[in-house]
């Protein structure tokens, strides 16, 4: 799967969207993440590993916790790829 696909699905989720919106906050474990959710935190970890996978968040390990952050860069990709397809921003038409 391409980068672009991989983010698309990853971004296809509601879950994973609102833990998008949680991490541009800060940085959090994934107990913290779970709070946020009536699911499982099995599912809470697939749904982490999904994002990571798409290069969404990153993971680091900081003692005994994982600390996952949001990875600006693919999104801000991902606005440069969706405002080219708009014509935004003087976007290139022939790519």
């Amino acid at each position: 799967m391409s980068p672009v696909n991989d983010t698309f699905k990853a971004l296809a989720d509601k879950s994973r969207r609102h833990i998008i919106r949680i991490l541009h906050n800060g940085d959090m474990t994934a107990g913290e993440i779970a709070k946020e959710f009536s699911i499982s935190k099995p599912s809470i970890s697939h749904h982490l590993n999904i994002l990571k996978q798409a290069n969404l968040v990153s993971a680091e390990k900081q003692g005994q916790h994982i600390y996952y952050s949001l990875n600006t860069t693919v999104i801000q990709d991902l606005l440069g790829w969706i405002m080219d397809l708009t014509g935004e921003e003087g976007g290139n038409e022939h790519e």
